[in-house]
């Protein structure tokens, strides 16, 4: 029997969230005995979109590989190293055809063990355009199929009921399916009947005396004068959200799931 420690981190958003992550991944990586770090970067250049060098600087801390969603592209000259096919951050699946970079991916832990890395976005509340997220995750189940032990959904979607439905889906064929995108934490994490650890949102790795990420004050003016206004980032109570899962590849079910929540002394 193998079991593999996966930590899976919230949206990391900007530099608060990237401190967040230097801090605490390496002490977590030895603590915890982690295989596999694996995070929502789609928010770490300022809150919208990464670049190279913040993507550098985030795998130098610890984490293996990267996902993405709605500002996945956000930064310009990401297009570029998205495509390499060394490039260690996918992007949902279900993008334009035009989209640059990879919904899937394959990354092995210190162990042995391949696990199999999706990436969908939810339709509901969402970019227009979106293809079917539940079309796109069979396509990739089935792509991945043979190539790894384990498999390992991001779902970034606006809705509880949109993620909720994803994860019942599916319980059994992938390992473990976590929600991103609203960077609130959720108190739902568990293990589906068929063997899926499953929460409805990872949290966000960022400043939390904040909305969502951005300066509360500056948040709360838009939203009463209906005027626009420029937003910058919060700064304060910088926390590190996630979920650690412990995964059986050999009878490819989920056998311990538990939340994470860490705030910067």
């Amino acid at each position: 029997m193998t079991i593999i420690r996966v930590l899976f981190l919230g949206d990391i958003f900007g530099e608060p969230g990237r401190r967040a992550v230097q801090h605490f991944v390496p002490e977590l990586r030895k603590s915890e005995n982690i295989d596999l770090v694996l995070a929502n970067g789609e928010n770490a250049a300022h809150g919208r979109g990464i670049s190279q060098r913040i993507a550098a600087d985030l795998f130098a801390a610890g984490i293996d590989l990267m996902t993405g969603g709605n500002h996945s592209f956000d930064v310009f000259d990401s297009y570029a190293f998205l495509n390499d096919p060394n490039c260690k951050i996918i992007r949902p699946s279900n993008l334009s055809r035009h989209a640059p970079g990879r919904g899937t991916a394959v990354v092995e832990t210190r162990n042995g063990v391949r696990v199999g890395v999706l990436n969908v976005m939810g339709r509901v509340f969402m970019e227009p355009g979106v293809n079917l997220p539940f079309d796109a995750v069979d396509e990739s189940i089935s792509n991945l199929t043979g190539d790894c032990d384990v498999m390992v959904l991001d779902f970034h979607a606006e809705t509880t009921s949109e993620k909720r439905a994803m994860g019942w889906y599916l319980d059994g064929r992938v390992q473990l399916m976590v929600g991103t995108h609203t960077h609130v934490q959720t108190a739902d994490e568990e293990i589906l009947p068929a063997g899926t650890a499953y929460i409805t949102d990872l949290g966000m790795c960022g400043p939390h005396d904040s909305v969502i990420g951005m300066r509360k004050d500056l948040v709360i003016r838009k939203m009463r004068t209906g005027l626009p206004f420029k937003f910058e980032i919060g700064e304060k109570d910088v926390r590190l959200n996630g979920l650690i899962a412990d995964i059986d590849s050999d009878r490819k079910r989920a056998v311990g799931v538990k939340r994470v929540s860490m705030k910067l002394p």
